[in-house]
């Protein structure tokens, strides 16, 4: 009893920390809606390092490095920090792959859905009706014995690779060698210390936690433990009243920042994000915080992230408040039927109640 209060305090207090560092980031220059979004900066970062050249969407986002380096002390400080890989990275390539394809058709991944949610996006509710069908689409797979295999342990170093580069990638941003949008959402950006410090931060509190938007709803689906929702659930609460506060809640589906109204599609969008996040095991930022963990898992995963973000640019697959131009439609339909085919493929069909 006394356990289970204490792990509720706890995510409770991380979702009130979540909230607050989403209001400072807000409030001191992130983009409207998109105050922490871990897709679209790891888009911005894509094109930082030059794999993309839209020019809007450009800027090494500290708080992405933030959150591997504080996962990263918080598994050291807990002795977590294992090195673990060598479980299908291809597939968890792909897996991450299809996520950014999905966060690029909808125009964010599920924290900036709740995000756009907080700040009166209508066209988010729809995201978040396919984000919980991908789920539970995922869900059933796992009960028919989905699996991505069996990670093995690696020397340690091999973990503190990734924590590592994301190190190096912040204290080479004065250097001047990224690429750094002048207009458009890449250049908006809160100070890179405060930036830094908010990411670090949230990074231990989701290692501690382990927050995970796909993991919270996969978890009260699954064994109706709707725990891990709280965090979330606070984070939204904390910014709509932020918003209210600052006059920045329009409701509505039309006139809403960096969105578009082609309901269907940000259904699918978000329906393969949900899908493609359970069987890799975690959403977005969840995979930022297993690569502060060490996992390798997770590494394949990001990778795919990142080569999703260059893709669906340099081949103009990407959405706009126009809309999501047809072949956006055509691939994002083609990484659905993908993620129904290796779902298929790695299970053993044997239905678990």
């Amino acid at each position: 009893m006394l356990g289970s209060l204490t792990r509720k305090k706890n995510l409770v207090f991380s979702g009130c920390i979540f909230g607050a560092a989403a209001v400072l980031l807000a409030h001191f220059g992130n983009p409207p809606n998109m105050a922490i979004c871990a897709a679209c900066f790891i888009r911005d970062i894509a094109g930082a390092v030059g794999l993309h050249m839209a020019s809007t969407v450009q800027y090494m986002r500290p708080e992405i490095s933030g959150i591997v380096i504080g996962a990263a002390c918080m598994a050291f400080l807990t002795k977590e920090f294992a090195a673990k890989g060598g479980s299908a990275p291809v597939s968890r390539f792909f897996l991450g792959l299809i996520m950014m394809i999905g966060s690029l058709v909808f125009l964010g991944c599920p924290l900036r859905m709740v995000l756009r949610l907080a700040g009166g996006d209508y066209n988010a509710i729809i995201g978040l009706f396919g984000f919980v069908a991908g789920i539970y689409t995922g869900i059933i797979f796992l009960r028919r014995g989905f699996s991505l295999g069996i990670s093995k342990t690696f020397p340690l170093a091999a973990g503190g690779v990734a924590p590592a580069i994301f190190i190096i990638m912040v204290l080479i941003i004065p250097g001047g060698i990224y690429y750094h949008s002048v207009q458009g959402p890449g250049s908006l950006a809160a100070p890179v210390l405060l930036s830094l410090g908010l990411g670090i931060g949230l990074g231990a509190i989701c290692q501690a936690n382990r927050i995970c938007t796909s993991g919270a709803v996969r978890d009260m689906i699954l064994m109706g433990n709707g725990e891990r929702v709280i965090p979330i659930v606070l984070f939204f609460l904390i910014m709509v009243i932020y918003n209210l506060i600052s006059g920045r809640f329009y409701g509505g589906f039309t006139g809403q920042p960096i969105a578009h109204t082609e309901y269907v599609w940000n259904f699918l969008g978000l329906y393969a994000v949900g899908f493609a996040a359970v069987l890799a095991d975690g959403c977005p930022l969840r995979q930022l915080t297993l690569l502060g963990q060490g996992s390798l898992n997770a590494v394949a995963t990001f990778a795919g992230l990142l080569v999703g973000a260059a893709v669906m640019h340099r081949l103009s697959l990407v959405a706009g408040p126009p809309g999501v131009p047809m072949n956006g439609k055509i691939v994002l339909l083609c990484a659905i039927a993908f993620l129904f085919i290796m779902a298929f493929y790695k299970s053993r069909g044997d239905v678990k109640k």
